[in-house]
């Protein structure tokens, strides 16, 4: 079989396609033969060597994939071979693994999907349960009028905004160009703000009325996350969810002191809080997919390339490049 490996960290350039033997199924293991790859920033942080859930090297850098069932070893009881499936390497004991054209995994570790599941749209659902942990899970969906996300042509603000509207909320965006600010508004966005011309806070507060948002999320922290406190209505909260980015320029405390009558809130996120509870992981994802079926979501793939050019889908992944997800094929 094929599979993108690296031996050190680095650049893009590190990134090999290689021959490997191909895995088998082991008892209580599912073998999946792999349709799409999700590209996603903990795949450039496990390339780069900077992420904190690496897998040992060498390495496939990988997390999400869908596929076909190819084979089950004994024991296994919840697939078949030929039915599709979505493979998520947070519910997997390490990280990585997943830019291949065959795995073996535990068969607890593995989704099913529709029957007639488009491939490279499922392969955005990981991103989605990210989303759905934070709007959901951090109770914001279940009273939110509106909620305002940066980046809104990135791939966890397209999900967010396709969870929000799903259930009716308000999303205001904030991008850097028309041609994002397009994208964006297909993706169902609201309201754009353009970030490097207005003055973000104002502007979104002038679009609720003075009222503010009921959650700001940011994954771009650094300079500007004050504005996330400051278009927050009462009892809103400022979602920080990339701890890889520069710290607030502002001390953020003496921010929300000085909003004190607003109640409001700061929170940093992190998906691998849910390391330690895979069930309810899996009940999220459970969740999405059943809303992918139901056609209640529609994730959206920006470019496709052949996985022997993982490496460029690195490039255009950190040069912003591509809206929507990138997604590499087998």
């Amino acid at each position: 079989m094929k599979s993108v490996i690296f031996y050190e960290p680095g650049g893009p350039e590190v990134l090999k396609l290689v021959e490997l033997p191909d895995p088998v199924a082991g008892r209580g293991e599912v073998l999946i033969r792999t349709r799409a790859m999700a590209v996603s920033m903990p795949d450039v942080l496990i390339r780069t060597g900077v992420y904190k859930w690496s897998p040992p090297l060498p390495a496939s850098p990988g997390n999400e994939l869908t596929g076909i069932v190819e084979a089950i070893g004994e024991d296994v009881t919840e697939f078949q071979p030929g039915q599709p499936v979505l493979l998520s390497a947070r519910e997997l004991s390490v990280r990585g693994g997943c830019y291949t054209e065959l795995i073996a995994v535990s068969e607890r570790s593995v989704h099913a999907l529709p029957d007639d599941v488009d491939f490279e749209r499922a392969a955005v659902l990981p991103t989605y349960v990210v989303a759905h942990a934070m709007l959901h899970g951090l109770g914001i969906a279940a009273s939110a009028q509106s909620i305002f996300v940066t980046g809104a042509a990135g791939s966890v603000a397209g999900a967010l905004t396709d969870l929000a509207k799903a259930g009716g909320i308000t999303v205001i965006g904030s991008v850097s160009s028309e041609a994002k600010a397009e994208y964006a508004r297909a993706q169902g966005v609201d309201h754009i703000v353009y970030y490097k011309d207005e003055p973000v806070a104002e502007r979104v507060m002038a679009l609720t009325d003075g009222r503010g948002v009921d959650a700001s999320f940011d994954h771009a922290i650094g300079d500007n996350f004050v504005e996330c406190v400051h278009m927050l209505a009462d009892f809103g909260t400022a979602i920080a969810y990339n701890v890889f980015n520069p710290m607030p320029d502002k001390d953020i405390f003496g921010e929300l002191r000085e909003l004190s009558s607003k109640s409001a809130g700061v929170r940093v996120f992190n998906i691998h809080t849910l390391d330690s509870d895979q069930p309810v992981l899996r009940k999220i994802t459970r969740e999405v997919i059943d809303m992918l079926g139901d056609g209640k979501i529609q994730p959206s793939v920006g470019a496709r390339l052949p996985m022997s050019e993982a490496a460029e889908a690195h490039r255009l992944l950190e040069g912003g490049e591509v809206l929507g997800k990138i997604v590499l094929t087998a």
